[in-house]
């Protein structure tokens, strides 16, 4: 159990935390892997493979703590055994890939707010989780690199590779804005020292990446402020089941197996 004390109300807000944050990093982790094969360059193919894998490391560690620290299920069981509506992701994560332009923007405006997340949680007064963040930030670095480099080389290329960019932001941009809705026990992270809040970083996330995409990519951010919310409550996009369904065939086969 909790090596720091924490009351039943703080852990509960905690819980509520790491499952959000673990089940954003797998189902984009398995989002990212099918890219596999299919990425327009050889290149592209290998990095989203790579993040793939490191966003379902990220996912275990955080189910490792969940178990650990918390007395949930193993990872396993809690990665591969829940219904769709026990899940806390936000709807970005869970939509297909589309385009590559759309994966794209969404690993850019994902891992933005994740790199500034783990920032912040470098400081949480849950002490396996501040240790975890320490580690994790090293590999959001590179992801964040990619993202940027790609984002930008291709926005200044040619019109068309702006234009798709930019009706890539434009579908993307409210689900985007979900990421950070508020948890029902989100005072409590707040004031036990957990984590800063939502608010607070997605004020952060959009003072990084607004300048970043009309400074340097000459891009319009979308004027609507209204964010596609629901999943940290358990309510869903459709493209979720499906996805658990094709994610945990593996699993429904042999639950010996291991990550």
């Amino acid at each position: 159990m909790m090596s720091t004390t924490f009351s039943l109300t703080e852990q509960g807000a905690l819980r509520e935390l790491l499952y959000k944050m673990a089940d954003d990093a797998l189902i984009i982790g398995h989002r990212n892997s099918e890219w596999t094969g299919l990425g327009p360059t050889i290149e592209e193919d290998i990095a989203f493979s790579s993040m793939a894998q490191d966003k379902i490391g990220h996912a275990s560690a955080l189910y490792t703590i969940l178990h650990e620290q918390l007395g949930e299920k193993d990872p396993d069981t809690i990665g591969f055994t829940r219904a769709a509506d026990a899940f806390k992701s936000c709807w970005l994560v869970e939509l297909p890939i589309g385009g590559y332009e759309f994966s794209l923007m969404r690993h850019f405006l994902f891992d933005h707010a994740e790199m500034l997340r783990y920032t912040a949680l470098k400081n949480s007064t849950c002490k396996p989780l501040a240790q975890l963040a320490n580690k994790i930030i090293g590999e959001i670095k590179y992801h964040l690199m990619h993202a940027n480099i790609w984002i930008k080389q291709l926005a200044n290329a040619t019109p068309d590779a702006r234009n798709k960019l930019q009706m890539a932001l434009n579908e993307a941009w409210p689900y985007a804005l979900g990421i950070f809705e508020e948890g029902k026990q989100e005072q409590i992270l707040i004031e036990s020292g957990l984590f800063v809040g939502e608010v607070a970083l997605r004020e952060q996330w959009m003072a990084v990446v607004i300048p970043f995409l009309t400074e340097q990519c000459h891009l319009n951010i979308p004027a609507t402020l209204e964010a596609v919310m629901g999943g940290r409550q358990g309510y869903h996009s459709e493209y979720l089941a499906p996805l658990l369904h094709e994610m945990t065939a593996v699993y429904r086969i042999d639950e010996t197996a291991a990550w």
